[in-house]
């Protein structure tokens, strides 16, 4: 008698969005396939890919490079379930900050809008295992702020040693990790450090940002901007060095060009939901309209980057490397 064994299913590592796009779970971004006619996914959208809501301003550390630094009193959770309602039809949704996970309810706002979105949480992670289990099969991962070594993180962000114990938190509930670097001319001979921690930790991605001129950022030495040439020699150090150590996690690198001018929609914690970063504005925010009073559909409308915000989370307009899978998967 021939035992054939269990049969096993492979894991999905992919989430259909629709119209020939999917979302990757194992790197956590959105891909399509080359030949999708960019134009007639355009046209074919009422509402956003993405969008960021930040659901408190608050924060519990004071990064070199914060844009975010004007506060506003924190949405109720009334608020925030008008804000859900009118969101409906966006792919993925960050619940954001300041620090989201200083808000004692967390948990509760990510009970109610699991249902509807691909969630993503950017933290910090010092608040990480207060929320960690409650959240744990919710969210479809938790993007961590970390700047490099402990020496890099604890001079530009805050404790490290703090942030990597709250990140141990999530992943010991099961959630999956990305990272998120801003990247500073002073540090940026250190990036292949992340990317070593990215891989060790299992993370899914690694996604690294030049700094925005707002907010603390202001403050920065002039020294600090790299020109979009040394961004693209980082990327290429970068690549090779992934390819030579085979890391894993999809390296994703956004410069801030017209091709990108913006790409993202953020919500202010009034509900107001804003074009960002867009050069000429008053805080680099053009306002769309208030998610407490209208739709995103009518939002979407109006909104003059439909193909900034398409190319870029579809990865056409950015530098970026996809999630290496192990060899059995």
């Amino acid at each position: 008698m021939t035992d054939l064994g269990t049969l096993t299913v492979p894991k999905k590592t992919t989430l259909d969005v629709g119209n020939g796009v999917s979302f990757s779970t194992n790197g956590h971004y959105f891909t399509a396939p080359s030949d999708l006619d960019i134009d007639a996914y355009i046209e074919s959208l009422t509402a956003p890919l993405s969008a960021i809501v930040q659901v408190t301003k608050r924060c519990d550390m004071d990064c070199d490079f914060c844009s975010e630094t004007l506060q506003r009193p924190d949405p109720t959770l009334d608020q925030l379930d008008v804000m859900r309602k009118n969101l409906k039809g966006v792919k993925r949704v960050f619940l954001s900050g300041g620090e989201p996970l200083m808000r004692k309810d967390f948990s509760e706002i990510v009970e109610e809008w699991h249902r509807d979105f691909i969630l993503a949480v950017p933290t910090n992670a010092t608040h990480g295992h207060v929320h960690a289990e409650r959240i744990a099969g919710k969210i479809a991962y938790a993007n961590i702020g970390l700047e490099g070594p402990r020496g890099v993180t604890n001079r530009v962000r805050g404790d490290y040693d703090t942030v990597m114990r709250g990140v141990r938190a999530l992943q010991e509930a099961g959630i999956p990790l990305a990272l998120s670097t801003v990247v500073l001319r002073s540090y940026s001979e250190y990036l292949p450090f992340t990317v070593q921690i990215a891989d060790s930790l299992g993370a899914g991605k690694v996604k690294l940002i030049m700094p925005l001129r707002k907010g603390n950022a202001l403050d920065l030495a002039e020294h600090e901007f790299m020109s979009d040439e040394e961004a693209d020699g980082v990327y290429r150090r970068i690549s090779e060095l992934r390819t030579t150590l085979m890391w894993r996690p999809a390296v994703r690198l956004t410069k801030w060009t017209p091709e990108n001018e913006g790409h993202m929609i953020c919500i202010e914690p009034n509900g107001v939901a804003n074009a960002w970063p867009v050069y000429d504005a008053k805080d680099l925010f053009e306002p769309l309209g208030n998610v407490t009073e209208e739709p995103i559909t009518e939002l979407w409308k109006r909104y003059r980057f439909k193909r900034n915000h398409v190319t870029k989370y579809l990865g056409r307009s950015i530098l970026a490397a996809n999630y290496a899978e192990p060899a059995d998967a």
